[in-house]
C-alpha cells in the first residue's frame, strides 16, 4: 500500500521550495519497468501471432492430417455398411432390385452389355499396364515426371475418352470399339507405374477394390432407384476440391503440414468422393437403360454408359494401392 501511494505522489513534492505540483502524476521507476516489460511481451506475442500461420503451415507434417483422412474413410465405410443394411433389410421403398421384375428383356440386355464392357475395360487396362511395365522403353516414358509428360498423359486420356464417346455405337466390332480399346490402353499406361509397388500388393489392392465396388454396387441396387441421382451438384463441387488438392500437392512437399493436408485430401477425400460417384453412376446406368426408347434410331450405347463406373473403379484402385503401400501416412 505504501509503495502504491508513493507512486502517485508528484516528484516535486519531495523537494522544498520547488513550484506547484505537476497536474499529471508521474509513474515511479518500478511501475515504468513493469510497463516496459508488459509492452515487450505484447510485442513478442503479436510478432509470434503474425508468424504463427506461416510457421504452422510450413512446419513438419505430423500424423494428424493422415489420421483425419483415415477417420473420414472409416466413417464413410460405416455409413455405407449401415445404409446397405438399412436399404437391404429394413426400408420398404421400391429399389432398383425390386423393379427388376418389371424390366423387359431389352432393359436387362442393356445392363448386361454395359457391365460386359465395364469388365472388358478393366481387363484391357490391366493387360496394358502389365505390357508397358515389361517394356523398358515404354516404362521410362510412363515414369517421367516432367510437365510435358504429365500434360500429355492427361490430354491423351481426355482426348481418347471424348473420341470414344463421340462415335455412334454399332453392334459388332467397328470404329467405336477400336476407340474404346485405345482409351483403355492409354489409361493402362497411366496406371503402369503402380506396378512398381509389387505384385502381391497390387493383387491385394485389386481384391479390396473389387470388394468396395461390389459393396457400393449392391448399395446402389438396394437403395431407391433415384436416391443417389440427386448428388450431381455436390459431387461436382467435391471433384473440384479434390482436383485442386491434387494440383496443390504437386507444388508443396508432403513433409510440410500444408502439403500433407492437401495430399491427404487428394488421397482419402478422393477415395470417398469416387466411391460416392460410383453410387451415382451405377444408378445412372440403370436410369439410362430404362429410359432409352426402344424404337430410337440411335441404339443404346453400353460403352458410353460404362465409362463413369469404369473411371470410378480406376480411381478407387489407385488410391487403395497407394494407401496399402504406406503412402497414406502408415509407417511400416
Amino acid at each position: 500500500m505504501l509503495a502504491t501511494k508513493l507512486c502517485r505522489i508528484p516528484v516535486t513534492s519531495f523537494a522544498t521550495g520547488i513550484g506547484k505540483p505537476l497536474n499529471k502524476p508521474q509513474l515511479c521507476l518500478r511501475t515504468r519497468v513493469q510497463q516496459l516489460a508488459s509492452d515487450s511481451r505484447s510485442g513478442v506475442s503479436r510478432r509470434a501471432q503474425k508468424r504463427g500461420i506461416k510457421e504452422t503451415l510450413s512446419a513438419p507434417a505430423g500424423e494428424s492430417a493422415f489420421s483425419v483422412g483415415k477417420g473420414m474413410v472409416a466413417g464413410a465405410a460405416t455409413v455405407g455398411l449401415g445404409s446397405l443394411c438399412y436399404y437391404g433389410l429394413v426400408s420398404k421403398e421400391m429399389s432398383a432390385l425390386d423393379q427388376r421384375v418389371f424390366w423387359s428383356d431389352e432393359i436387362k440386355q442393356r445392363i448386361r452389355s454395359t457391365y460386359f464392357y465395364f469388365g472388358a475395360s478393366v481387363g484391357l487396362t490391366a493387360a496394358s499396364a502389365v505390357a508397358i511395365a515389361r517394356t523398358p522403353a515404354l516404362m521410362n516414358i510412363a515414369l517421367k515426371n516432367s510437365w510435358v509428360a504429365i500434360i500429355g498423359s492427361i490430354g491423351a486420356m481426355i482426348g481418347t475418352s471424348i473420341l470414344t464417346q463421340s462415335i455412334p455405337y454399332k453392334e459388332g466390332f467397328g470404329t467405336k470399339q477400336l476407340a474404346w480399346m485405345l482409351h483403355s490402353a492409354v489409361v493402362g499406361g497411366v496406371v503402369a507405374p503402380i506396378t512398381l509397388l509389387g505384385g502381391p500388393l497390387i493383387v491385394r489392392a485389386a481384391w479390396y477394390t473389387a470388394g468396395v465396388v461390389g459393396g457400393l454396387s449392391a448399395l446402389a441396387m438396394c437403395a431407391p432407384s433415384e436416391k443417389f441421382l440427386n448428388m450431381g451438384g455436390p459431387l461436382a463441387v467435391g471433384l473440384g476440391v479434390v482436383f485442386a488438392s491434387s494440383v496443390g500437392s504437386m507444388f508443396l512437399p508432403p513433409t510440410t503440414a500444408l502439403g500433407a493436408g492437401l495430399y491427404s485430401m487428394s488421397l482419402y477425400g478422393g477415395l470417398i468422393l469416387f466411391s460416392m460417384f460410383l453410387l451415382y453412376d451405377t444408378q445412372k446406368v440403370i436410369k439410362r437403360a430404362e429410359s432409352h426408347p426402344v424404337y430410337s434410331p440411335q441404339k443404346f450405347d453400353p460403352i458410353n454408359a460404362c465409362m463413369g463406373i469404369y473411371m470410378d473403379t480406376i480411381n478407387i484402385f489407385i488410391r487403395i494401392a497407394i494407401i496399402l503401400s504406406g503412402g497414406g501416412g502408415r509407417r511400416k
